[in-house]
């Protein structure tokens, strides 16, 4: 059985040799206790070419201390990690729970010993009046080699504060005691980093190496968007293993963005060489999109009788929805993991890895920002104004689907322009920000015509159940008022949307 938790912690290191800085007077410390002393001894897990150690993820079967077994830690942010752990096991290999978990960081890459580490730590404990555990600080003697072809031995000593039950300020506070002492932050986010050195700034990263500017070159702005989009899909595959909420939807808006952003950038990135992982992008959207659009709708309509007095909901209307949609969704996410366990998925992922780190770029690729990004911006725009005009001209069932798809060029140009924000700053942000409200309108009206047709299934098992049907058609017929209520509205939000001030930067 896995655990997880949450670490927060800093590391530090010393040109002389690390002592315990005086840690008296801590807010909210009674006292300090300790030193017991461990012994650990790990060995960590990456591929040939450390996909692992690049994208910040640690893998490693350690014996010794009072959490002996499989750690895998994942970056969640600034001095924030997930671990989880399974017990050791007899097998040295390592578990196929922790492997499957990290496919799409390895790309499908062997896991094989890269670093063994024995640690001497010292280890206290700060607490509170109660006896609480606040924070741990440790202090550890390693002795380490790599593993491979040939060994490379090293040794040095480092610091830890980790929080328990302790807050940041207290935190804050003893990183002050450890600064005094002569000790600064280490330079290596884990032990293994340091022994095998620095990776390469990773392909799929949620930060650019250096700040962009204007001046910067167009396609290296694009990029560190893909990039970040990238890592978020990564990390969405992760969360969908283990079946935490929203984590479908999260991989799915990673995955249109990607595709939205190569199509609005073709003319930065050729678009005629990315057009096989457009493909496969759509595709997995479209595998991820089943799922999602079962939760949406079961949400919806689980707010409709949440939203409905109970001597309007005639029979078991709440059981009905939930046995439904618990079952649809089950067999919907069991499709998405075998195509996140298949072949086509990974081979996706080499696809995006490739066009991220050689990227095909146009004539227009180097030059400014400022030059180039705006205008494809614009085209965005102007394909959103054509979806309106011809949304505008329909009514009925082409109306709806005109609007549908003035939705897909609405969440097109809010990409493209979300893409520029660390470039172009409040000007795109408040662009962005009226596309996504447009976006999230027109989705609105979009799952209300699709619940309709959703609720009239329902409806007809009911009958054919001989339930009463009532409230699901008291449920459609307040989804066709919303449906129509937001076509009302639409003109007033559609001119705030393309007011002339909203695109001065774009010209």
């Amino acid at each position: 059985m896995a655990t997880e938790t949450r670490e927060i912690e800093r590391k530090y290191e010393a040109a002389e040799p690390l002592a315990l800085p005086d840690l008296g007077g801590l807010p909210g410390v009674a006292a300090l206790l300790g030193p017991d002393e461990l012994a650990l001894d790990a060995t960590y897990f990456d591929t040939a070419d450390r996909r692992l150690l690049a994208e910040g993820v640690t893998l490693r079967r350690r014996t010794g201390g009072d959490d002996a077994g499989w750690h895998l830690k994942l970056p969640l942010g600034q001095d924030t990690r997930e671990e989880i752990r399974l017990p050791l096991g007899r097998n040295r290999k390592v578990p196929a729970a922790l492997a499957t978990l990290v496919r799409a960081h390895t790309r499908g890459g062997e896991l094989t010993p890269i670093g063994r580490l024995r640690t001497t730590r010292r280890r206290w404990h700060l607490v509170d009046t109660e006896g609480a555990v606040l924070a741990e600080v440790v202090i550890d003697d390693v002795s380490a080699q790599t593993m491979g072809e040939s060994a490379t031995l090293d040794t040095w000593q480092e610091a830890e504060v980790e929080l328990v039950d302790g807050d940041l300020t207290l935190l804050s506070t003893v990183d002050e005691r450890f600064a005094a002492a002569g000790a600064r932050r280490s330079t290596s986010k884990s032990k293994i980093g340091r022994l095998l050195g620095t990776p390469p700034h990773p392909v799929f990263a949620h930060t650019p190496p250096r700040p962009l500017t204007k001046k910067s070159a167009a396609i290296t702005v694009v990029l560190a968007y893909l990039r970040a989009q990238a890592a978020a899909l990564v990390a969405g595959d992760i969360l969908i293993r283990r079946d935490k909420p929203d984590a479908i939807h999260q991989m799915r808006v990673a995955t249109r963005r990607l595709r939205s952003t190569l199509r609005a950038y073709g003319k930065v990135i050729d678009r005629e060489q990315t057009g096989r992982l457009s493909d496969e992008l759509k595709w997995l959207g479209a595998v991820l999109g089943e799922a999602r659009d079962l939760e949406v709708l079961h949400h919806r309509i689980s707010q409709h009788i949440q939203d409905t007095p109970d001597d309007l909901v005639l029979g078991p209307v709440k059981a009905r929805v939930e046995g439904h949609y618990r079952q649809e969704f089950a067999a919907a996410r069991k499709k998405v993991l075998a195509e996140l366990d298949g072949q086509r998925y990974l081979d996706l992922l080499c696809l995006l890895e490739f066009a991220l780190s050689e990227p095909p770029p146009t004539r227009l690729a180097t030059h400014p920002a400022k030059d180039v990004l705006p205008q494809q911006v614009r085209r965005a725009y102007r394909k959103l104004d054509r979806a309106m005009t011809a949304a505008a001209t329909k009514d009925g069932p082409e109306q709806e689907l005109a609007l549908h798809e003035a939705r897909k060029a609405a969440k097109r140009a809010r990409y493209a322009a979300e893409a520029l924000e660390p470039v172009f700053g409040k000007n795109a942000t408040r662009f962005r920000t009226r596309m996504k409200k447009l976006q999230t309108h027109l989705g609105h009206h979009q799952d209300a015509v699709v619940s309709r047709q959703a609720l009239r299934d329902l409806g007809s098992q009911a009958h054919l159940a001989t339930e009463n049907g009532f409230s699901y058609g008291l449920f459609l017929g307040r989804d066709e008022a919303r449906a129509a209520q937001s076509r009302t509205e639409l003109p007033a939000l559609w001119r705030k949307a393309s007011a002339n001030k909203l695109r001065k930067w774009l010209r």
